[in-house]
């Protein structure tokens, strides 16, 4: 009985995300039969066996001082996490997988951000065969889920199922496959009320409710509902109903926006049918995503259908798993050493010109050799702190009135040019060890 009266209390009277034939199920039925689901396809594929780098077994001393394997709560076949969703969906109880026919948003949770931070896995797969569950605690999986999707690439495949919440959290997913029979969808909330006043009287049994609070007892099963209290309840699945389409286009984006959801009508659509209507994005199977998934470098991008970037449908970008050869890594390096190089050397540059040119240096031999060294031994001053420290503690040489012409006429042959009718002139010593300094930040380049 104690079985049942569980049951009852997460069933009646409290906004669920589940298939019209699920609720029928539980309001007939309220026994510990719901919820039995066949053999999960992801338990045949990887295990959830924690290894190291050198894929040796971790092992760790479990509460009776054993050692045993380390686990991680979902299995893993080569970096391709597998996470199975299967069941009627509970907010609480941290079942994972459980055997009972339930499974805990809370338990999904720790799934979902445990993958986002294990480096062993590149990839996710949601395996997903669910009727729904309860409306509390399935957008904050959902959340969680598009969380995921932008570090690492999550496929979600409708194996058998994904409707109501489950379809919810299917819709963070970076892309939703189903099978050709797979069902999705169902994008609405339920509730149920029970009146059991009438079995009741029919026992002779008449219930008093003792109570403090005027709204202590709405929707108790031993009344008619009144036509206030209904009212009240609709507008609880009504604010649950808007919150679910809004994360659904939070997740699916163009493909399916607010709109488009509320225009499904928490219809239910078969394989190609979810396709059409922009619930799934393509046919496919358990094993095709994690055969895509396994070898993502050598499967590039030539996916059977080339998937849509979160960044296209949302505004998100999404993780990727796909990889580039040792060839194309080393060439980006390369590359990008090559620019960074160049920009240092033009940087370095233009610092020594902007010390040699300034006011109160260039002409005068003195200053600009003392720059020139300045600049040289402290490379992190400007070039014009240089110039301004040099004018301020160096004298000036006091050039003759020759001396600008004579420098110009030095800096031009340094640039190898020459003023119009005149021979090349033979470089100062000031201005070799100028171009010196030049060559030696390009060498360094």
């Amino acid at each position: 009985m104690s079985v049942l009266l569980h049951i009852a209390d997460r069933a009646l009277n409290r906004p669920l995300l589940i298939t019209p034939e699920k609720a029928q199920v539980i309001m007939s039925v309220l026994a510990a039969r719901i919820g039995l689901n066949g053999p999960e396809a992801s338990r045949f594929e990887g295990d959830n066996i924690e290894r190291d780098e050198q894929g040796n077994i971790v092992r760790t001393i479990n509460r009776w001082g054993e050692s045993v394997a380390k686990t991680k709560p979902y299995n893993v076949k080569d970096g391709v996490g597998i996470i199975t969703i299967t069941g009627s969906l509970v907010n609480r109880g941290a079942w994972v997988g459980a055997n009972s026919g339930l499974t805990s948003y809370e338990g999904i949770s720790h799934q979902i951000k445990t993958a986002a931070a294990d480096d062993a896995v590149h990839s996710v797969i949601l395996d997903l065969h669910s009727p729904g569950g309860e409306a509390t605690g399935a957008f904050e999986v959902a959340a969680l889920t598009r969380s995921l999707s932008a570090k690492k690439r999550t496929v979600a495949i409708v194996n058998g199922q994904s409707c109501s919440a489950c379809y919810a959290i299917a819709c963070g997913s970076s892309e939703i496959i189903t099978t050709e029979t797979g069902v999705s969808g169902s994008i609405g909330v339920v509730m149920l009320h029970a009146d059991y006043s009438k079995m009741l009287a029919k026992e002779g049994v008449t219930p008093t409710l003792i109570f403090a609070g005027a709204h202590k007892v709405d929707a108790n099963p031993f009344e008619p509902l009144p036509a206030d209290v209904r009212d009240q309840l609709q507008s609880e699945v009504t604010a649950f109903y808007e919150q679910f389409l809004i994360t659904v286009a939070k997740g699916r984006g163009s493909r399916l926006g607010v709109e488009a959801a509320r225009a499904t009508e928490a219809k239910t659509f078969i394989g190609q049918a979810a396709v059409n209507a922009g619930i799934a994005d393509r046919l496919g199977t358990f094993e095709d995503v994690l055969a895509e998934l396994i070898k993502p470098a050598a499967r590039g991008n030539q996916l059977v259908t080339k998937r849509k970037t979160a960044m296209e449908n949302s505004g998100t970008p999404a993780a990727d798993g796909g990889g580039i050869s040792k060839a194309e890594h080393d060439a980006a390096v390369k590359a990008a050493t090559d620019t960074g190089r160049a920009e240092g050397a033009k940087l370095a540059t233009d610092r020594l010109c902007a010390a040699l040119s300034a006011e109160g240096i260039k002409g005068d031999s003195a200053r600009m050799s003392a720059a020139l060294d300045l600049a040289v031994k402290s490379p992190s001053m400007s070039g014009e702190d240089v110039a301004a420290f040099v004018a301020g503690n160096v004298a000036s040489a006091q050039p003759s009135q020759a001396a600008p012409a004579s420098y110009e006429a030095s800096r031009m042959a340094g640039a190898g040019l020459a003023a119009p009718g005149a021979e090349k002139p033979t470089k100062s010593g000031l201005s070799a060890r100028i171009d010196a300094q030049i060559a030696s930040i390009k060498k360094g380049a």
